[in-house]
């Protein structure tokens, strides 16, 4: 399978891969960062290679409005993830841009997305060969028995009849997969784990999927929505209560919270959560603060609570990956 992008009106591809169809137990993690700063464009791509599959984790920025090309020849399985939020903002949501996936097979494909300056993009892209799918998921599934019979017939096919958006465990699971460490054997078995894992939710939501859900939401009720979350994000330390919250965007409690878990994906606990964890973590690792003060940053009144919390949903103490930050 091939693999490329470019910019529009650029003669030089922004990336060429050509990727062997065939799994090969054993096959190593190729790994691959470029960066590319020219004008109008601003670019980190990280690239995983393997056989049979093509991973790729970019952060965008443009000073104009480009249009970008991308092409994929052969059978794959792919699914694109695309985050963005506004250049002079500090990004603290995974959300920001609504994001949504599916998974389609693809025979060969391109298409052209234009994006805006101004705006700081992340995008994931997850190409996976046919033989490579079926290696991770029984072509007898239950699971997937009709976007199998859409493969068989070598059409395009797409595994929901709608797209979803993208859930909590979906960003943690591109986060990992982009900041993984491991080498070697380990780390083509966590590569092939997380993307197992990264299907295992995709085809959960799109199986749960309620078609007619999203016409439960007005326009009007998205905005409202979207002030909470930013409200959220910028108080999450010392968030309102969702009868204040609900109060302050002029919605019912109610419709707020069974609005907030439609159009976002999860609970505006489960939302307030993320953000002081992610935000614990980043302060613990790359600032180096103490314990103590992310304790009392991220809005916890006892560090023991603090430490609880984190553990619960890291897996792992804040003294251990404070001990992490501080080997270098």
């Amino acid at each position: 399978m091939i693999v490329k992008s470019k910019i529009e009106g650029l003669n030089e591809w922004l990336f060429i891969e050509d990727i062997p169809d065939a799994f090969t137990p054993g096959n190593t993690i190729g790994e691959k960062k470029v960066t590319i700063e020219r004008s109008p464009i601003k670019m980190v791509n990280h690239q995983l290679t393997s056989g049979g599959l093509f991973l790729m984790y970019s952060e965008m920025k443009f000073t104009e409005n480009v249009r970008i090309y991308t092409a994929v020849e052969g059978e794959t399985v792919t699914s694109h993830f695309i985050f963005y939020h506004p250049a002079s903002t500090k990004r603290i949501s995974p959300y920001s841009g609504g994001s949504r996936h599916n998974i389609r097979f693809i025979p060969s494909s391109s298409a052209t997305y234009e994006l805006k300056p101004g705006i700081d993009y992340t995008y994931f892209m997850m190409v996976i060969s046919k033989e490579y799918y079926y290696k991770l998921i029984d072509r007898h599934s239950s699971l997937h028995e009709d976007f199998v019979q859409e493969i068989d017939k070598g059409l395009s096919a797409s595994y929901g009849a709608q797209d979803m958006l993208v859930t909590p465990e979906m960003h943690r699971i591109i986060s990992e997969l982009r900041e993984d460490k491991k080498t070697g054997e380990l780390r083509r078995l966590h590569t092939e784990a997380k993307v197992l894992e990264l299907l295992i939710y995709q085809i959960e939501q799109l199986n749960n999927e309620q078609p007619e859900a999203g016409k439960l939401l007005r326009d009007a009720d998205i905005d409202k929505l979207e002030r909470a979350r930013i409200i959220l994000e910028t108080r999450f330390a010392d968030p309102p209560t969702q009868k204040e919250l609900a109060q302050e965007v002029m919605l019912n409690e109610s419709k707020l919270r069974r609005g907030f878990k439609e159009y976002f994906a999860t609970t505006i606990y489960d939302y307030i959560t993320r953000l002081r964890m992610e935000l614990a973590k980043n302060l613990l690792l790359e600032e180096r603060k103490t314990i103590y003060e992310v304790t009392l940053i991220t809005g916890f009144r006892h560090q023991a609570n603090f430490s609880i919390a984190f553990k619960k949903y890291f897996g792992i103490s804040p003294s251990d990956i404070s001990g992490l930050g501080n080997t270098g």
